[in-house]
Formats: structure tokens, sequence, C-alpha cells
């Protein structure tokens, strides 16, 4: 996707927006990593201020997936920090999306992979491996369920029932 943006996506698709197989998520996501733009296969997590399941996601070969976790929106803690982020870069991930922080901040943005979260914060999580993988989640105002397609640049993210053939 890298020649198509976000935009143009929506310009040439108004029936799978009308029909929601092509959503948009809300705009509360700010950019982190050197990729901006990066699409792939989803795969879902819900983890609340633990970061245990994160990390043993990104541990895995990525092959160009999108690992996108629902964190509940908090901002008291972040669950993804530099550390995981150059696993996932260096085992094939395109991107992660986090409802909620990150740190390590300026680690992340050297990194060639793509972020996006809610800010950055310098508390870590819990380290219980509390979460649920492979569900149904509701980030940015939007459902996401598992094998769903992400696409996102500078303009946002888009959330696709299928592959597109942009």
């Amino acid at each position: 996707m890298a020649l198509v943006t976000t935009a143009e996506v929506c310009d040439t698709n108004p029936q799978l927006i009308v029909s929601g197989e092509l959503r948009a998520l809300q705009p509360i996501f700010q950019i982190y990593g050197r990729r901006q733009v990066f699409s792939g296969p989803v795969v879902t997590l819900k983890a609340f201020e633990d970061n245990v399941l994160i990390r043993e996601f990104l541990e895995e070969k990525g092959s160009g997936r999108v690992l996108v976790v629902d964190g509940g929106g908090s901002l008291r803690c972040a669950i993804l920090g530099g550390n995981p982020v150059v696993q996932a870069q260096n085992n094939g991930w395109a991107g992660i999306v986090v409802n909620g922080c990150i740190r390590d901040a300026d680690e992340i943005n050297g990194c060639d992979i793509g972020v996006r979260a809610l800010g950055s914060h310098p508390m870590k999580a819990n380290k219980k491996g509390i979460g649920e993988k492979h569900v149904p989640i509701t980030i940015g105002g939007t459902r996401i369920s598992d094998g769903e397609w992400l696409y996102a640049d500078t303009d946002g993210i888009l959330i696709s029932r299928a592959e597109l053939s942009v």
C-alpha cells in the first residue's frame, strides 16, 4: 500500500464504508517508529496495564502482521517499551497499534516499524500475564477482529474486513 493513501482508499471505496467493511479509527493515536505507512493482517490482544502477553506475541515471527492491543485506553502506565519493539522489528512485524501508552519513545522512533499509541508514559506496566488473545476488541470507536486488515499512514488508520486490492 506504499503508493495509495488511506484517503484515496476511502475515496475509491465508498460502498465498503457504507457496508461497514471498511472503517476508520478515531484520530486519537500518536505516530511513533520510522515506518509511518504500514499495513497487514491484524492480530488482536486485550491487555490492561500488563505487557506480558504483548511481549510473548512480539517474540513470535510477525510475517508482516500488525498487533492491535486494546489496553483499555489507560494513561497510567506504558504497556509497550523499546525492547519489545526492537524484537518486533527484528521478527518481521509490520506494526503495532496500542490503545494505551508506550515508553522509550526515542528508541521506538529509531526502529523500522510502525507504532501507534495514545502517548508515552515513563512508568512500566504490570507483569502478571493477564489478558485475552485473538478476541474482538473495540478501539478508536471501531470493532476490530483477528484476521481483519489494518492500513495506516499519516492521515489515519483503516480497518478492512478483507485485504484490499489497492
